[in-house]
């Protein structure tokens, strides 16, 4: 018996609305830079087998190779404003997902920074829905071609997220940032701050389509390895208003 097709449920939002990459920035002084140091999380068996892992199930945990990479990766993100990338500020922040994997990642980041580790639900990755731990080749041979589509920002996957809505909540956690940096630079001294994202694939690649205004189709192409680095500058006004997005790196190797 041929499997059970479901259909795609339509995008009806769009990640435009909020999330523009160039605010005006007449709209009040630039505050010194805010840095975001995305990391997506190590390894884990879901990943080795190139299963769809979402935020669907809060599992699974890194492989002993993830935790591997991402003892490096916190290694690397220490060495920011110490070895390389002198000219940014250290990272002393440390936000992860609350995916179990992203989790064992910050708190790998945290160590080494010598941070706490907040938890963001907006970090989290995609929601595959139906698709979650499913192949590509099991999502095409039930699905048909609603794979591309959802990769085109044209669908969500049945009972999921598209990626519009993935990057619509994902900026709003960068906006919330940026606003706070803003009111910390008026309020105790203007200087720059860095802070390490511990998050996935479509979180991070989110935020850089947003930086280079790219629609969906575009950026979904893009892939950040496990325990890279990917990470953008903020331009912020006193307002708290991103008023521009310089990208400084996609899915830097840390290993």
């Amino acid at each position: 018996m041929a499997p059970e097709q479901v259909e795609p449920e339509p995008v009806s939002s769009s990640a435009s609305g909020g999330a523009s990459a160039f605010a005006p920035s007449d709209r009040g002084d630039l505050v010194a830079p805010l840095t975001l140091v995305m990391v997506r999380h190590g390894v884990t068996p879901m990943t080795l087998e190139h299963r769809f892992s979402g935020s669907g199930v809060v599992g699974p945990s890194l492989t002993p190779a993830g935790r591997v990479q991402v003892a490096k990766a916190a290694d690397a993100v220490h060495q920011i404003g110490r070895r390389t990338w002198q000219d940014l500020p250290s990272v002393d922040r440390v936000v992860a997902s609350p995916m179990t994997r992203t989790q064992e990642t910050g708190a790998a980041i945290g160590r080494r920074v010598g941070a706490h580790v907040e938890t963001d639900a907006r970090l989290q990755e995609v929601d595959f829905g139906r698709w979650e731990g499913l192949t590509a080749q099991e999502i095409v041979a039930r699905d048909g071609g609603a794979l591309l589509q959802w990769r085109d920002g044209e669908v969500a996957p049945p009972g999921g997220e598209s990626l519009a809505q993935v990057a619509v909540r994902v900026d709003g956690l960068v906006a919330d940032l940026a606003a706070e940096h803003a009111r910390l630079c008026v309020s105790d001294g203007d200087h720059g701050r860095s802070i390490a994202l511990a998050s996935h694939a479509v979180a991070i690649k989110s935020v850089v389509g947003l930086s280079l205004e790219a629609p969906e189709r575009r950026w979904s192409r893009l892939w950040p390895s496990p325990a890279s680095l990917t990470i953008v500058q903020l331009r912020v006004t006193t307002d708290g208003t991103v008023a521009e997005r310089h990208l400084l790196c996609v899915g830097a190797p840390t290993s």
